[in-house]
Order: C-alpha cells, then structure tokens, then sequence
C-alpha cells in the first residue's frame, strides 16, 4: 500500500502521492518554472498502517512539490438568455491554473 496524504488548496481537496502530477487553481504570488511549492493544509496522512486525521488540519505535516507548468484552461462560455424580451448577454472565462508534480509528503 502507498502513502498518501489528502490537502487542500483553492478550496477544493486533493488525495495526492509521490510523484502525482495535479493540476490546482492558480496560488497568489509570482511563481516560475520549477519553483519548489509547500502545502501546510494537510487533513489526511496514511502510510498503509497508520492513518492520522487532523481537526481540521494536521499540525506539523507539510506536502512539497514543484511547479511544472501555469496558464490558462479552456475557455467557457456563460449565456444569459430570456425569452421574448430580447435579452441575451454572452460571456468567455477562461481560469488559471498551475500544474504541480508532487515531490515529498511530511
């Protein structure tokens, strides 16, 4: 059985391993290529035989993992539409993301 641990970030949670490739919304500040990234909200850490659960979070477990790639997913569309009053407004977003290959749990 492998380790894992259970993070969160973005407001979402990841099960993430060793060497998982996962992609996350965009993190604040100027990150580059390669850059080392430290998780500190860790919830979950099970390394086949003993699992921890933190309230909410586990003190002193880190995950880390470096920034492989950043840009922007595909674009979706979001239409407002009424009948019979002519209203119709078209919109395109397009969200940034980081792409973050998981080097060490703690």
């Amino acid at each position: 059985m492998s380790k894992f641990s259970i993070i969160e970030t973005g407001g979402k949670q990841y099960r993430v391993s060793e060497g998982d490739l996962i992609t996350i919304e965009k993190l604040d500040g100027d990150f580059k290529t390669g850059d080392k990234i430290v998780f500190e909200n860790v919830l979950l850490t099970d390394d086949g035989s003993v699992t921890n659960i933190g309230t909410p979070f586990l003190s002193g477990a880190k995950v880390s993992g470096e920034l492989v790639e950043q840009g922007l997913s595909k674009k979706v569309t979001v239409i407002r539409y009424k009948s019979k009053t002519r209203y119709f407004k078209k919109k395109g977003h397009r969200q940034h993301f980081m792409k973050v290959k998981i080097t060490s749990l703690a």
